[in-house]
């Protein structure tokens, strides 16, 4: 499972008072505890009013960078923004992310021609967010499409089917799964991430949908992920699934993450 964290969120109250306040101790502190998780990607996201967005970006990348190797996740809606702030990136990372809203494919597609980086690509244009199935899939083939122009390999692509609440759309789970497997079908070597949470919203006890739908996700064919990679219970959840699909020899890497602590209690911070 590849890991991209995201405690490094504007929209995270602790997060937007140490961007207010310039807390470089904090947000580095937030950085190396989720590279020692496990992250593989750090998500920098700064949530904030659109004059400073750039600006408050460009520090968050600045601070994470000198305080991990692990590679950055650009995140914002807007991509003038992520084009902005590209050349301040020390290393090849993700973007987050296109989709065919607007013009975000041919703003961000032409900056990944030649090197490489990685970028998530949402499943919704200038409609919306779709329902249907298909109409998932046929965005991620124009989406795909748009990429091999610039020699972008779907290896090198993150489709997220954009998760529904359960709370609102019974067969939020049942659709996602089927998004994963008709996604894979198409394009095997193409990574399937998304923010399992959002499954859970308005519900109680959302950890305990969290954990399973993340179950049934990587069953699907999920391979990647935003999430908290302090999050121990659902770490355990992830590499306890790897197990038992036969996906984890020996069941090696469950006995090293337990044995190394980073799977267990949730982790509040």
């Amino acid at each position: 499972m590849i890991i991209i964290g995201e405690k490094i969120n504007g929209s995270i109250p602790v997060v937007k008072e140490a961007i207010e306040k310039r807390d470089a101790a904090f947000i580095a502190d937030r950085a190396v505890m989720q590279t020692d998780a496990g992250a593989h990607f750090i998500d920098v996201c700064a949530s904030t009013a659109p004059e400073y967005e750039i600006e408050t970006l460009k520090w968050l990348m600045e601070v994470v960078q000198d305080a991990t190797d692990t590679p950055l996740c650009i995140d914002s809606p807007n991509p003038r923004v992520i084009e902005t702030v590209f050349k301040y990136a020390n290393k090849p990372g993700m973007l987050n992310s296109i989709s065919e809203e607007g013009d975000k494919c041919e703003v961000l597609l032409p900056l990944m021609a030649g090197n490489t980086w990685e970028v998530v690509g949402l499943t919704c244009d200038d409609r919306g967010i779709p329902n249907d199935v298909q109409t998932k899939v046929d965005i991620t083939k124009i989406m795909v499409e748009k990429a091999a122009k610039y020699g972008i390999t779907p290896d090198r692509i993150h489709i997220d089917p954009c998760v529904m609440a359960l709370s609102t759309e019974n067969n939020s789970l049942l659709n996602f799964a089927h998004e994963i497997r008709e996604i894979k079908i198409l394009y095997p070597t193409i990574h399937v991430t998304g923010a399992i949470s959002n499954m859970s919203f308005g519900l109680p006890l959302r950890a305990l949908l969290n954990k399973t739908a993340m179950t049934f996700a990587i069953q699907a064919g999920m391979d990647s992920a935003v999430m908290d990679p302090l999050n121990r219970d659902m770490m355990g959840t992830i590499f306890a699934t790897y197990a038992l699909l036969g996906q984890d020899k020996h069941c090696r890497k469950y006995s090293k993450a337990f044995r190394a602590g980073k799977i267990g209690s949730v982790v509040k911070k």
